[in-house]
């Protein structure tokens, strides 16, 4: 798989760090209480814990759809409470985040959905073509790429939607329950695409509930429950 790069990096300073974070939705109580961890560039996390544990909460903070009600969350060396608002979309475009409910856009083909991200970039037509069709033939869809997401399955959809968030070699890539929807076969392909992201240097966090997944690919973990840390080390999985 080739790819166009993504931004260049100090690669001596955590590409993310947590520091106390606490989170709560409006006047409720804490989803999440001291948080804290560090992510170095090229990291690769499985972020575990039962529902309700507050793992998609804690994406949203990385991704900047949230901010805590305290403590410290610095991404890319900036701090997040005091970053300008117009400084937040340059963060963003090197995050690629895919979401359990797709956000495709349903107007667009699979492979319109896919090459958005480089567009928006710049890159150029034929180079954008050729990307996205290579992707979506490495998630299986290459006889899909002029299907609108209406006639696609939920399977289908969420690797278009994986595809789509990593076109352009995010320096980050969050992905809530990117497996969900897809057979084993397909689960453990996406899996080795995650890899070789990871191999090119960007740094990745799967939210995932499957834990043959977890235990299959030797990767360090984050647990969460209730709403705490409470495993930031080591994964106790085999190899592939």
């Amino acid at each position: 798989m080739t790819t166009p790069h993504g931004n260049e990096m100090d690669s001596t300073e955590p590409v993310v760090r947590f520091e106390n974070v606490g989170m709560r939705y409006g006047a409720g109580t804490e989803v999440l209480s001291d948080i804290s961890f560090d992510l170095e560039p090229g990291a690769f996390r499985f972020l575990v814990g039962p529902s309700g544990a507050g793992k998609s909460s804690l994406l949203r903070l990385m991704y900047l759809a949230q901010r805590p009600s305290r403590g410290l969350i610095t991404l890319f060396g900036h701090d997040t409470a005091t970053l300008p608002r117009t400084e937040m979309p340059l963060l963003r475009r090197r995050v690629g985040v895919v979401f359990q409910d797709f956000r495709l856009l349903d107007h667009l083909s699979a492979l319109d959905n896919v090459a958005l991200p480089l567009r928006v970039a710049g890159v150029s037509e034929s180079q954008v073509r050729a990307h996205a069709s290579e992707l979506l033939e490495w998630v299986g869809l290459a006889d899909h790429l002029d299907a609108r997401p209406e006639v696609l399955s939920g399977g289908e959809q969420q690797r278009v939607a994986i595809a789509r968030a990593v076109i352009n070699r995010p320096n980050v890539l969050l992905a809530d329950e990117p497996t969900g929807n897809v057979d084993d076969r397909i689960a453990v392909r996406l899996m080795y695409l995650f890899e070789e992201l990871n191999k090119l240097g960007t740094t990745v966090v799967i939210a995932t509930h499957n834990q043959s997944l977890v235990s299959r690919f030797r990767h360090d973990i984050l647990m969460l429950q209730d709403g705490r840390l409470i495993v930031p080390g080591r994964t106790r999985g085999t190899a592939a």
